[in-house]
């Protein structure tokens, strides 16, 4: 009894700020999870039935025939394999490079240093609307015969490959960067001693020692480029080689569309992306805080 009455004494008393605090959290979360539970909702009633008794009313029927048809009717298969040749390639080349940029301004001191990855950070704070009329028309002067389906760099998609990587490598490079200058400099010295050449001292060292940043980024890389659709619809014509996200417009009708079917389809692309968050959540979790805790 001494035991428990020692620690009935030892609980922390419930202050009124706490409770307000996690009431505040808990509706802040219920109020992010609604669109997706009311959209899981009226994917699962058809379509008969929200039109006769409404979306706000006591569901009589609930299936998955909207989800079955939601892939079959959008051709889910073809575009996401048209996803996977945009998302991976970009997704890889964009943390080579800007890890490459990160280790030269991070690992060497040069004048240009700060200069360089303030311009790459910057490119970032360009909105994509600006420059949206020059880029169309570069991507219609370019010609790449035999090298893409239309000959052309626009309608490819190593067109939405290149804006990619173009604009997502200033963001990468500024973490990556922050995170190699945490890294102990002892190394770089030691294997410059060695005789290790640039090239190893990149590859061999330092590269390794960023797997934690580099899988936090390629989590965050994979779930934009996945989502992207403005530079889909506008750098893609064909419909065939459109990626996911623009696919889902094969759901909608010229003169009817059913919601409860293009939430079907919605909630359908959204399960990759999900997927990559689960299977590298430790890796993203570990790369945002690890990097914090040093230096």
């Amino acid at each position: 009894m001494s035991t428990v009455s020692a620690l009935a004494k030892q609980r922390t008393p419930i202050r009124p700020a706490r409770v307000l605090l996690h009431t505040f959290l808990a509706l802040t979360a219920l109020a992010w999870l609604a669109p997706l539970l009311w959209a899981i909702f009226s994917a699962l009633r058809p379509y008969s039935e929200t039109s006769n008794r409404g979306y706000v009313s006591w569901p009589h029927t609930l299936n998955f025939d909207n989800f079955k048809n939601a892939f079959e009717q959008s051709d889910m298969t073809h575009y996401f394999m048209n996803t996977l040749v945009i998302a991976v390639p970009a997704v890889l080349l964009t943390l080579f490079l800007s890890s490459m940029v990160a280790f030269y301004v991070s690992r060497f001191d040069f004048r240009v240093n700060l200069f360089l990855l303030l311009v790459f950070t910057a490119g970032n704070l360009l909105p994509q609307q600006v420059i949206i009329t020059p880029l169309y028309r570069m991507y219609l002067l370019t010609n790449l015969p035999g090298i893409t389906a239309s000959g052309k760099l626009y309608d490819s998609a190593l067109g939405l490959v290149l804006i990619h990587v173009a604009f997502q490598s200033g963001f990468c490079a500024f973490v990556l960067s922050n995170y190699m200058r945490s890294l102990p400099h002892e190394l770089t010295e030691a294997a410059l001693v060695d005789g290790a050449s640039v090239w190893r001292l990149y590859w061999q060292i330092t590269l390794p020692l960023c797997k934690p940043a580099m899988a936090a980024l390629a989590t965050l890389l994979s779930i934009w480029i996945y989502n992207d659709f403005f530079w889909a619809l506008v750098l893609i014509s064909t419909g065939e080689n459109m990626p996911i996200t623009s696919a889902l417009n094969n759901l909608s009708g010229q003169y009817f569309t059913d919601p409860n079917l293009v939430a079907a389809g919605s909630l359908l692309t959204a399960i990759p992306t999900l997927i990559v968050y689960f299977v590298l959540q430790k890796q993203f979790v570990s790369g945002l805080t690890l990097g914090s805790a040093k230096g």
